[in-house]
């Protein structure tokens, strides 16, 4: 496995990328290739941008909804599984008092 971190790019820098995409009569490549990214990586940030601006929003704060949802469903996940506990002790102690 090889020891390589992940670089971290700043919003700034996203939203800068991206609308260099836009307003450059360049490819995407080829401004991923001057910004030193993968074009990958930016066409992501460019659907990202697109898809926020759809909704009215920014992409960062599709990006905490996103994070707020996943956080809810873990925590939904956790409070099923201790329902179905409760539920089954409670069936076992009614069991044992008859």
């Amino acid at each position: 496995m090889s020891g390589a971190k992940r670089r971290k790019y700043t919003e700034e820098f996203k939203t800068e990328a991206v609308g260099l995409v836009r307003q450059s009569p360049k490819t995407m490549a080829a401004v991923a290739r001057e910004l030193g990214i993968h074009a990958n990586l930016l066409a992501r940030w460019c659907r990202e941008e697109h898809h926020a601006e759809t909704r009215g929003t920014t992409r960062v704060a599709v990006k905490a909804e996103a994070e707020e949802i996943v956080r809810l469903k873990r925590e939904l996940d956790i409070v099923r599984k201790e329902r179905d506990f409760l539920r089954s002790a409670a069936a076992y102690f009614a069991r044992e008092r008859k």
